[in-house]
């Protein structure tokens, strides 16, 4: 396959997500999900600085879910995706097994990864337009390492990335902003990834997990818009894959309710209630978190733990969903599907 295909977003993929859209509100569903979070184990190989998962699941980082457990979860939610993180994904040893049955079964899985075991997962999971691996760089090097704990880490994620392009792998990379990114670090960083030919960009301020010591990591609403209208240079001519209307809400051009509904999350102890950020409790029962009532509770002005938040995973299923009443958003949802080729950007 190689570098070129691997660089292009299947337009199946709008297509398949559109049609997921306008089935269920032709229902009259109200909420229901977009993507499923899939997180089939919470223990990880790293101790990165604004992770909250490590210190919520400190209890359960020994539990696994089983294939057929991982499986059920997707089935039930009903979205044509699912991204699947953790904890690290790819110390789950039937991680190959889950992701190759999703893609067997034509889910568009999103493998969600910090690079270091993911070549040798790589060996029991072939390429597919199914699957795109999703690697984790905050920096260039001597910031990435700091925010993750460990040298030598972002050599190993850019080794890895080569890699499962030159083998014709979709791969994306993920990248969290906190109050000590540095914009210029971020643009060289971007730079580099695009030479290489990554097919896209994910960006996302950090959210402010109430059980990660030192809480001054993470930035504030305000301050996330100042710093992405830096780091959202449209002169630069990065490929972000997040979609525009999103990029538009994290500098502050257009506002957004949440709706984190459209990404349920299942962990080992269930689905967390009420969303992926938040889990006051868990449930067995899916139908809870599309609850009236819940939404009353949460999201930003409801809940003081939402006030800053401005996630992907909250807010960037708003604005593919608000497109559906607005031609103009529509337009530029549909522009960002055609198929293209990845070029490099300014390093």
């Amino acid at each position: 396959m190689g570098r070129e295909n691997s660089s292009k977003r299947p337009v199946e993929l709008g297509v398949r997500l559109a049609t997921h859209i306008l089935k269920n509100k032709l229902q009259g569903k109200k909420r229901f999900p977009l993507v499923t979070m899939l997180e089939p184990l919470e223990q990880c190989n790293l101790s990165c600085v604004g992770c909250g998962r490590v210190h919520e699941y400190r209890d359960v980082l020994d539990r696994r879910l089983t294939v057929e457990e991982s499986l059920q979860a997707v089935h039930t939610s009903g979205a044509p995706i699912a991204s699947i993180a953790g904890g690290e994904p790819t110390i789950h040893p039937q991680i190959d097994e889950i992701v190759n049955r999703l893609v067997a079964e034509r889910y568009f899985v999103y493998l969600c990864t910090n690079g270091l075991l993911m070549e040798r997962t790589m060996e029991k999971i072939p390429p597919s337009k199914y699957l795109s691996w999703v690697v984790h760089l905050d920096g260039l090097e001597a910031r990435h390492d700091a925010a993750v704990g460990r040298k030598g880490v972002f050599d190993t994620a850019v080794q890895a990335i080569n890699a499962a392009l030159e083998r014709g792998y979709r791969v994306c990379t993920n990248t969290t902003i906190y109050r000590e990114s540095d914009v210029e670090d971020l643009h060289r960083l971007f730079g580099t990834l695009m030479s290489m030919g990554v097919e896209g960009l994910m960006v996302s301020p950090a959210f402010e997990f109430q059980a990660v010591p030192g809480q001054e990591v993470f930035l504030r609403r305000q301050e996330s818009t100042k710093v992405f209208q830096k780091i959202l240079d449209r002169n630069k001519g990065y490929r972000f894959y997040n979609n525009p209307l999103y990029l538009d809400f994290l500098r502050g051009e257009r506002e957004c309710q949440c709706t984190a509904w459209a990404t349920p999350t299942f962990t080992v102890m269930g689905w967390r209630k009420p969303c992926y950020l938040l889990a006051d409790e868990h449930t067995d029962d899916l139908r809870e978190l599309f609850e009236a009532d819940l939404w009353k509770k949460y999201g930003v002005g409801n809940d003081p733990r939402c006030a800053n938040c401005m996630m992907h995973c909250g807010f960037e299923s708003t604005t593919i969903l608000e497109a559906f009443t607005r031609p103009g958003d529509w337009l530029t949802l549909l522009r960002q599907s055609v198929p293209h080729k990845v070029t490099a950007g300014t390093r």
